[in-house]
């Protein structure tokens, strides 16, 4: 049962929303600002957030780009009365997928709704495999070897690898690592992120200080090239 989060702060509109995807089978979860609405964003992890702009403590706008700056990859649907192309753009640019202004009819909504979440379902199925080079890796069987040469890898870095192969060429960012490898009950630190890659370059690199598979992405955090 996919999730999605909805973030408004009119209650009618909220509780519509609400009653709406849960007659169409979605697990339902709601918030009323957009503070609340990004802490659940992260917490929960839904599979689609629909997102209102303008509310208290926090508008749509920053809640999406605090998301797309942490490389939360949820798609976002923002719902508006802001219709202008100005508003489109804004959001467009914040990070959003699409965007969809009031009043919308309950198919249109639906059918974007299912469209994203198809969209998503495709991107978050990562290799089971990868050949770096002469380094051939298994994501599922955990296993890496260049050559008949076995490297050992730990499971932390191949779920950083995971991670990374899910969207390669996108950076992710430190939080992102964290959040996903580690999860929330550890409290290690951003600087954890950067020894275990510097960990994984010393396996996989032909040249660590200037690699060409695990990328640092300045300010953010790291990507995969393949």
């Amino acid at each position: 049962m996919e999730r999605i989060l909805i973030v408004e702060d009119e209650l009618p509109m909220r509780t519509a929303l609400e009653d709406l995807l849960a007659a169409e089978g979605f697990r339902v979860l709601s918030a009323s600002d957009g503070e609340s609405g990004l802490k659940r964003a992260l917490q929960e992890k839904p599979d689609l957030v629909l997102l209102d702009i303008m509310m208290p403590k926090l508008d749509g706008y920053s809640v999406c780009a605090e998301l797309r700056r942490l490389s939360v990859p949820v798609p976002i649907l923002m719902l508006t009365a802001k219709g202008q192309v100005e508003d489109r753009v804004t959001g467009l640019d914040a990070g959003a997928d699409d965007y969809l202004v009031k009043p919308f009819s309950t198919e249109e909504l639906l059918a974007r709704v299912r469209a994203l979440l198809r969209r998503a379902r495709r991107q978050t199925h990562p290799p089971a495999k990868l050949k770096l080079s002469e380094t051939e890796i298994d994501l599922i069987r955990q296993t890496a070897k260049r050559g008949r040469k076995v490297l050992q890898l730990t499971a932390k870095e191949f779920a950083m690898l995971r991670l990374m192969a899910e969207t390669p060429g996108e950076p992710i960012s430190r939080e992102r690592f964290l959040d996903v490898v580690w999860g929330y009950t550890a409290f290690p630190t951003t600087r954890t992120v950067d020894t275990h890659v510097a960990s994984l370059r010393g396996k996989l690199e032909t040249d660590p200080d200037n690699p060409k598979w695990i990328k640092t992405v300045h300010g953010v955090g790291y990507k995969l090239e393949l």
